[in-house]
């Protein structure tokens, strides 16, 4: 295992870590000993992008219907279109229920993934998948609204080049714009198809 595939992993392992905890401490009052759970998890919110047609979108855009949201680049090798390919055929096997989710995959690369750039890129996976771009503050911000870790890797080779190591999880957004569910990126379809399908019951 390569320096970039274990920080990237060890990435990944505290993102985990980091969402189970948000999604499972209790916070609240304690009723005749036990919890009473009242507060959300940290995760998400307000964002100001660009989408892959070229319009300014705001997370506001999408209140009413569910996001399903993947962060990563186009010239991601494996990680990025793999998921994508998971969620474009969890959401075709889903069916009619799948109509209430919106797919969002938002670049962590916005010097290179330009709307245009996007709009080709995302449109291989799934007619319905939207993406988002923005500047690199823009990104900045909502990378780490969503707990997002990244960072750019240089190439060895050509200093001109790079690659970018990045957590990768599914974030399962409610029609409020809270997080409903955090979603490992290692599950398979059929896995994908059943914690959405959990997350909506």
């Amino acid at each position: 295992m390569n320096r970039t595939t274990m920080a990237l992993a060890f990435a990944g392992l505290l993102t985990g870590v980091a969402l189970g905890f948000l999604a499972l401490r209790p916070a609240g009052n304690s009723v005749d000993g036990q919890m009473v759970v009242t507060g959300k998890p940290s995760v998400g919110g307000p964002f100001s992008l660009i989408d892959e047609t070229g319009k300014h979108v705001t997370d506001k855009d999408f209140r009413g219907k569910y996001m399903l949201v993947f962060f990563g680049y186009t010239n991601c090798p494996d990680i990025c279109p793999a998921g994508l390919q998971v969620m474009s055929s969890a959401l075709d096997k889903l069916g009619k229920r799948a109509d209430d989710i919106v797919p969002v995959f938002i670049t962590l690369d916005p010097a290179q993934d330009t709307p245009e750039r996007l709009a080709t890129y995302v449109k291989a996976f799934s007619p319905r998948l939207v993406g988002l771009t923005g500047s690199e503050a823009d990104i900045a911000a909502t990378a780490k609204a969503y707990r997002v870790y990244y960072q750019k890797v240089p190439d060895d080779k050509d200093p001109t080049r790079y690659s970018i190591d990045h957590s990768a999880i599914f974030y399962l957004m409610g029609k409020d714009g809270a997080l409903a569910a955090p979603i490992p990126h290692t599950n398979d379809v059929d896995q994908l198809v059943q914690s959405l399908d959990r997350a909506l019951s």
